[in-house]
């Protein structure tokens, strides 16, 4: 079955469900709705809006952030710095973006994403698998397994720890 194609203009005025993004003009379905998925969504956008004022950053859920002149994708989480300029669609780099592992997502697609995220400029990208308790940190040569039990950024104070999450995870 072929690919139908759309322009940009028709992407951005269109509702979708579940947000798609939109790879060489076209539409390509995310996936998530799943419990594990929303409910780690939901607690580290808590978290970073916690800290928000103590760290300068807003946090934003599945918004679009046009990596490309062909390209938006939707990340689950996308951490910006305070005071940046608001824009309907993220058109420059963000501080973050946080991905979590959907059991339809198989690692070397969202590897790839995590490539395309760092080559548009975005220094943090964050991989979370709520099925194997682990994380990932996207690198310039893939995604790295965090061994240390925390995601951070360094010389600032943002961190996530990883047992605290799949703690209150499994808590609910």
């Amino acid at each position: 079955m072929a690919t139908q194609l759309i322009p940009l203009e028709k992407y951005l005025a269109t509702s979708f469900e579940y947000d798609c993004e939109w790879l060489d003009g076209a539409i390509v379905e995310r996936n998530g709705g799943e419990f594990d998925h929303a409910f780690l969504s939901a607690l580290i956008g808590a978290h970073f809006r916690n800290h928000r004022e103590e760290w300068g950053v807003i946090g934003l859920v599945s918004v679009r952030v046009r990596t490309g002149p062909l390209c938006i994708r939707v990340s689950d989480l996308t951490i910006l710095h305070s005071g940046v300029p608001r824009e309907r669609i993220i058109t420059h780099p963000p501080l973050l973006v946080i991905e979590i592992q959907s059991p339809e997502d198989t690692l070397r697609r969202t590897a790839a994403k995590a490539t395309e995220y760092l080559a548009f400029g975005i220094e943090h990208v964050w991989v979370i698998d709520p099925a194997a308790r682990v994380a990932y940190r996207g690198t310039a040569e893939g995604l790295e397994l965090v061994r240390t039990g925390e995601l951070t950024i360094p010389e600032s104070p943002i961190r996530i720890v990883l047992a605290d999450l799949f703690a209150e995870l499994d808590r609910v």
